[in-house]
């Protein structure tokens, strides 16, 4: 494989640099390598996968930019307890995303003010429009993160739903003839009819029909159903009527209550993983990775590129137990709204430079230069000839072994550099006919699923991920107001009710999916849950929701 790089990096001359900004005679104290190279360290409060020392197209990149970065991740703490661990020593990595707990950073003036600097760096600067980069000011008046996720080049192309759904698979439904299912109790009919007839995996491992992710944040598996059963968007912490623009509380709906009963129904018949509130997550990533649990409700990216890579090495894609996402409403006819157009803008977290960052604008000119086309399509498409080709048409795409390769964790580890937790683009290239990343390429994308996977979309009549749920409009102005519970603290009464509301649903929500009799489990979870005093919390929200809406209306 080196050959093959070598070889196609002198034909592109991919080893040219092409920035000087942080190059290797900018100016700055930041550590500088024996070959010239700026090397900056990064932590990111979520966990994460480390690359090789030696990684080809890390590499690559710092030969284009004059810089590296050396990338840690959560590990064996909760984000709260390594922010907090950094804040009380008050040393920090040069760049940081404290995940829920960036306002903590901010307010122990651990970050820099990004707009201080951004003028100086133009693809910094255009990476929001003004009205989304004054939604980041904090309460002094400064910008100190930037959300990586949301920006969307071009025309939008969406391919894979990287969101939250009832995921089901392939071999499920190809059993019962590619079925519609639309609500949760034929959701849960269909798992159950396919257990009954279907107990073992091939080799005679007993399938897990149902199981449930619980451990720490992630609860959200368990928790936040209710919104999606009633047609409403992932506001996260709420529900917005959008037409008489009132939140309301997601966790007292009928349709809550009906949802937590089927839960209880269903795990005292089984087919809920009875060791679903006491597994933790990387057990639960295990369980996944054998191809044994039929279904669950989890976010795309919280499981595809560990339990997903480990289900295609093992060829259990085969098998049919590769998952696809379900249009899951409470009843028949509603509008789901699992997917919505346009990027998910979260202000409460970004990628920041920290106080402990000899070299601001070195930085600054690194993350400048990553949203650079050409090194954008390193961190996501590769190099050219070895991760991917270019079409007479002038469209990228694979061959079988060059996917392979990409779903391998080894040669993930010892090639491939997304310097994911930077921030970068979905959409199209700016030539116009490329998608920004590989797997949102459409005919790549088709070409690269599975025999299986094509069949049940062929069934279904569709392409994408995004087909088998539909496409809802842009949400509202307000959205998503998660991005604002998330930065609550016990400084304001919505603030405490928000962080015992938390507690409650930890220890009870499991209580009730397993109770001996639900009518009295449900009784006693909302008599603790309207002690926190929700109201209090949905206050804080509603005044939160008319800011925004007022705030949009200026830029109009």
């Amino acid at each position: 494989m080196k050959k093959k790089l070598v070889s196609a990096l002198l034909i592109t001359g991919m080893l040219s640099s092409m920035f000087a900004g942080c190059g290797k005679s900018a100016g700055g104290g930041g550590a500088v390598n024996a070959d010239g190279i700026k090397e900056f360290t990064a932590f990111f409060a979520v966990p994460g996968n480390e690359i090789n020392n030696d990684n080809e197209i890390q590499g690559l990149i710092a030969e284009k930019t004059g810089c590296k970065v050396k990338e840690s991740w959560l590990t064996g703490q909760s984000a709260e307890e390594a922010v907090g661990t950094f804040i009380a020593g008050g040393e920090y990595p040069d760049f940081i995303d404290g995940g829920n707990s960036s306002v903590q950073l901010y307010e122990a003036g651990a970050l820099i003010p990004i707009d201080e600097y951004y003028d100086d760096y133009p693809n910094i600067r255009n990476y929001f429009t003004d009205q989304e980069w004054d939604m980041l000011r904090q309460s002094d008046g400064h910008i100190y993160w930037i959300p990586q996720f949301s920006k969307i080049n071009g025309e939008e192309r969406v391919c894979q739903h990287n969101d939250e759904a009832f995921w089901i698979q392939t071999r499920v439904l190809e059993w019962a003839g590619y079925p519609e299912v639309h609500t949760m109790d034929q959701y849960f009919d269909l798992i159950e009819s396919y257990n009954e007839a279907n107990p073992t995996m091939e080799d005679g491992t007993a399938n897990i029909p149902y199981t449930i992710l619980c451990d720490d944040w992630r609860y959200f598996c368990l928790e936040n159903a209710p919104q999606f059963l009633d047609g409403y968007p992932n506001d996260g912490s709420v529900i917005v009527d959008p037409e008489t623009l009132t939140v309301i509380d997601y966790n007292t709906t009928p349709t809550a209550k009906k949802y937590f009963e089927k839960l209880n129904e269903e795990y005292k018949k089984g087919i809920v993983d009875q060791e679903s509130f006491t597994q933790t997550y990387d057990e639960y990533i295990a369980k996944l990775s054998t191809g044994r649990v039929l279904g669950m409700i989890d976010q795309w990216w919280d499981f595809y590129n560990t339990a997903g890579d480990a289900i295609k090495s093992a060829g259990l894609d085969k098998q049919g137990c590769e998952y696809v996402p379900l249009p899951i409403t409470i009843e028949e006819g509603m509008t789901n709204q699992w997917h919505n157009s346009g990027g998910a803008f979260n202000a409460s977290s970004g990628l920041a430079i920290t106080t402990s960052c000899p070299d601001v604008e070195g930085a600054l000119q690194f993350v400048n230069d990553l949203l650079a086309q050409d090194v954008h399509d390193l961190r996501f498409w590769g190099v050219e000839g070895v991760d991917y080709e270019v079409g007479d048409d002038g469209l990228y795409y694979r061959t079988p072994e060059m996917r392979t390769n990409c779903a391998d964790s080894s040669y993930k580890a010892a090639h491939l550099c997304f310097y994911s937790y930077f921030p970068q683009f979905n959409g199209t290239s700016q030539d116009g006919k490329n998608a920004m990343k590989p797997e949102n390429q459409e005919n790549e994308f088709y070409d690269g699923l599975s025999d299986n996977l094509k069949k049940c979309f062929d069934a279904y009549g569709v392409k994408t991920y995004v087909e088998m749920l539909g496409t809802s409009p842009a949400p509202g102005p307000w959205y998503p107001m998660y991005s604002y519970s998330q930065t609550l603290t016990t400084s304001t009464p919505g603030g405490v009710a928000w962080n015992k509301i938390g507690e409650v649903k930890h220890e009870y929500l499991p209580k009730v999916v397993m109770a001996e009799n639900f009518e009295a489990g449900w009784e006693d979870y909302m008599k603790v849950y309207n002690e926190c005093k929700p109201e209090d919390f949905l206050s804080e929200m509603q005044t939160e929701l008319e800011r925004r809406v007022e705030m949009a209306a200026k830029y109009q």
